[in-house]
């Protein structure tokens, strides 16, 4: 066989191997769910009678338009904490910018089903702001009171998708254009509303559509809030109550995906036909300028208010780990570390699982992100990019949805010399959590492909080097930062998924963190402990956030030495 053929063929091979994968553990699950919406259940025929009782039924429109309310509401607040500071810290000149996005985008550490019970402490009817406002004016504000729980804690969650993509248009926009209106008289609120915030709306639109897609899908906040009638808790108390059989579930998981698809189409939509680029004449980056005195205290003032509110989830989960007591009180009647004893006597195996489990899917997921990046950025193979798009495709799919998907797909099938159903094993589960997370693992180790010289693996070649030896040996050794960085992203982010989680652990001892949270949390008597897992689940997201940035800016500052060496001696490059 010809070394030109046996080119040919490896990566043929191996994106057959890709696509295989892709399709058994995301695409057919998914078509599973649609198929079975779409059947009557008694024949097995195509018909449309379920999505006509899904609208006829009181109980599914009301969720429908309650999941459609908390998303939309859920952006428009989420939008009112991320502009300010976003405003400010690209604006205007004063100490502590820096600082102050970095606290801001400290609630993506935490997954909101974590500090949903920490903000009832905090916010709800007889939570510490309401004793404070009752004990001192003589009023209560329904804070936590029904969907108004569930949009604040997904609004502060969720808002800095809003502000890291808003920012950053706000750093790009051509400061030209704001002397040009400046000179035409236009200044303050004018100046933003007419010039600047139209010319940010590329990074407005992506972060609210975000926003918009992860509060419709989400599960674990509305059921720790007993909030049943919206539809991703609807589709997983349909399947886990009454069963696999019944259709509504299935009905409910094709509207989670087509809403989810909807909200990146229409982000899509809303920036199409328009040009927001720029040649920056004039440097990037709005004109910042200082603040009065005045300005500057009203300013910081905003801004502690708004840091303080979506910090809140946060101080208020560490409380609750180390109070004894917490109930029509502003603070815990006393303080113990006996949660966290309790946490690592009774439920070490939560954490150990997570490890596990969490750890096995980042591996999974760079190894398919590398491959996956290879074959559509360094071959010619047909349907290549159709690859990309059914792996990241995996970002619009509900959790919940691919839990109904296996559980459906793979029920009838047991797992090798067991009774045990294959839908409930462990595995399936890992492979559930690398397939939400290779989006982000995909997309690191497509960026450090395309930083890597498609020269150096001509030359290896050019030596005689085979293509499956200069892939080892030269390209994934220079995508090694970026590998890394998937690694720990998909990692941290695997760590605490919930919505899949609850459809697939089929026994307690096959529990993640996730679950144990969730389980905890149920009574009062286990949200001490389960505050306690919680600290521990933020505490595993944020170092893995922290050796993502860490990798991820090494490697930038190697390849700007590698460059600066080049320039000044370019025979030690």
């Amino acid at each position: 066989m010809s070394a030109a053929v046996r080119f040919r063929w490896g990566p043929t091979g191996v994106g057959v191997s890709l696509a295989f994968f892709v399709a058994a553990f995301l695409v057919i699950p998914v078509l599973k769910v649609i198929l079975v919406a779409f059947q009557d259940p008694a024949t097995g025929t195509f018909t449309w009678v379920n999505f006509q009782d899904f609208f006829n039924t009181s109980l599914f429109r009301e969720s429908f338009w309650n999941s459609l309310y908390v998303a939309g509401m859920s952006v428009l607040l989420a939008s009112s904490i991320a502009i300010p500071l976003a405003y400010f810290t690209t604006r205007f000149n004063f100490g502590g910018a820096v600082l102050i996005q970095t606290l801001g985008v400290i609630p993506l550490i935490m997954p909101p089903f974590v500090g949903a019970v920490a903000m009832q402490l905090l916010f709800g009817s007889n939570g510490s702001v309401n004793l404070l406002l009752d004990e001192h004016f003589g009023f209560t504000l329904p804070f936590m009171e029904g969907l108004n729980g569930v949009i604040l804690v997904e609004s502060i969650h969720y808002f800095p998708f809003i502000l890291t993509n808003l920012s950053a248009s706000l750093a790009n926009i051509d400061r030209s254009l704001e002397e040009s209106a400046q000179n035409l008289g236009s200044s303050g609120i004018r100046l933003f509303r007419r010039i600047v915030f139209p010319l940010a709306m590329p990074g407005y639109i992506a972060g609210a559509s975000l926003v918009f897609l992860k509060v419709f899908d989400d599960l674990g906040t509305p059921l720790l809030l007993n909030v049943n009638k919206m539809l991703a808790p609807q589709a997983y108390l349909r399947i886990s109550s009454i069963g696999i059989t019944d259709p509504m579930g299935y009905v409910i998981s094709v509207m989670l995906v087509l809403f989810s698809i909807f909200s990146l189409w229409a982000s899509f939509l809303a920036l199409r036909g328009r040009d927001y680029a720029s040649v920056q004449k004039g440097g990037g980056g709005l004109l910042k300028r200082d603040l009065r005195r005045w300005e500057k205290s009203g300013a910081y003032a905003v801004i502690l208010l708004i840091l303080a509110f979506v910090l809140a989830p946060h101080i208020g989960l560490l409380l609750l780990s180390f109070g004894t007591v917490w109930s029509f009180a502003v603070l815990p009647d006393a303080y113990t570390i006996d949660h966290y004893l309790r946490v690592f006597e009774t439920s070490s195996q939560y954490i150990t699982n997570t490890l596990l489990y969490a750890g096995l899917a980042a591996s999974i997921d760079v190894m398919l992100g590398t491959a996956i990046a290879y074959i559509v950025w360094r071959t010619g193979l047909p349907g290549r990019k159709w690859l990309d798009y059914s792996a990241t495709v995996a970002l619009a799919i509900p959790g919940v949805v691919l839990g109904i998907g296996y559980l459906r797909l793979f029920h009838g099938w047991q797992v090798p010399f067991s009774e045990q159903p294959l839908s409930s094993w462990w595995v399936i589960l890992v492979i559930a959590l690398s397939i939400r997370r290779l989006p982000y693992a995909l997309r690191a180790c497509v960026a450090a492909l395309q930083q890597v010289s498609i020269t150096l693996e001509e030359a290896a070649q050019n030596l005689g080097a085979t293509t499956s030896r200069t892939v080892w040996r030269i390209t994934v050794p220079l995508m090694s930062g970026g590998i890394l960085a998937g690694f720990v992203t998909s990692f941290a982010t695997a760590a605490v998924e919930l919505s899949a989680t609850l459809m697939l652990v089929g026994q307690q001892s096959d529990a993640p963190l996730a679950y144990g949270i969730y389980v905890f949390m149920q009574s009062a008597a286990g949200r001490g402990p389960g505050a306690a897992l919680g600290i521990i689940a933020v505490v595993i997201v944020g170092l893995g956030t922290y050796l993502s940035h860490r990798i991820i800016e090494q490697s930038r500052r190697l390849r700007s030495s590698d460059r600066v060496i080049g320039e000044v001696d370019p025979t030690l490059e």
